[in-house]
């Protein structure tokens, strides 16, 4: 049996560090739902149907390469910025190679109209109003950029870990698990992250592995929500069941 000092396990810390700990988990907690819900309105729709699917993955990453990103875009995230008539006029140049004769008059008013309050303003987006822009992005889609996945990857693996090594840093203090089930909970979500981020470049290059990343992102959600939900319930719930140890502190077996 492995014992702890009354500071170093959740359900006798002191209400302070409670109130720090749970502040952080809901503020996290509360960012995990966001990013789901990023997830599901940006890749999520790039099938043009809501929900995530491994269609939807395969698109993001490997390409819809039947057509262009301009074309499977407008099928997907972006069908309702336009009309369906203004969609079809769209797709229908991008099939006929983009040609610049059809840009001026036909093309630029439908983007300047529906696109540019976006595109044009946020730098992060392809500022399609620009010809040369427009006529990479009517061009067969190959999926996601390796200059922009380079860019996600590394943010993603710096960003989350940061959140997994907190919320982690607050379960190892936890009660009542086995060491080698506290440890293998503890490194679960790093691992997955990993195979997260590997899949999104494993998919680049072939659309099998597209289901890798629906593994990587529930592994490490499942983890995280057990551990986020173990550490509230024992610091709020189990001091108030007064299952405390003669010693007046907790075991960890």
């Amino acid at each position: 049996m492995q014992t702890h000092s009354p500071w170093l396990n959740l359900p006798s810390l002191s209400l302070s560090v409670k109130a720090l700990f749970t502040g952080y988990i809901l503020v996290v907690g509360l960012g995990l739902l966001m990013a789901g819900a990023q997830i599901m309105l940006t890749h999520g729709m790039a099938d043009g149907k809501f929900g995530l699917s491994v269609d939807d993955i395969v698109y993001s990453y490997y390409g819809n390469r039947k057509g262009s990103k301009l074309e499977s875009k407008l099928y997907g995230s972006m069908k309702d910025k336009a009309t369906p008539q203004e969609n079809l006029i769209l797709i229908k140049w991008a099939r006929e190679g983009a040609p610049e004769s059809e840009w001026e008059p036909t093309i630029k008013p439908i983007v300047d109209a529906k696109c540019a309050m976006c595109h044009a303003h946020i730098p992060s987006l392809p500022n399609i109003t620009q010809l040369p822009t427009m006529k990479q992005v009517a061009e067969v889609d190959q999926g996601a950029e390796v200059s922009s996945l380079t860019r996600v990857s590394h943010i993603h693996l710096f960003g989350i870990a940061f959140i997994f090594f907190f919320i982690g840093l607050i379960f190892s203090m936890a009660v009542g698990f086995h060491p080698w089930l506290k440890a293998l909970l503890i490194f679960t979500p790093f691992a997955f992250l990993i195979v997260d981020i590997a899949s999104w470049w494993l998919t680049k290059l072939n659309p099998n592995f597209a289901y890798l990343v629906i593994v990587g992102g529930v592994g490490y959600s499942l983890a995280s929500t057990v551990m986020l939900f173990t550490s509230l319930y024992q610091m709020w719930v189990m001091p108030w069941q007064g299952k405390k140890s003669s010693e007046n502190t907790w075991q960890d077996e």
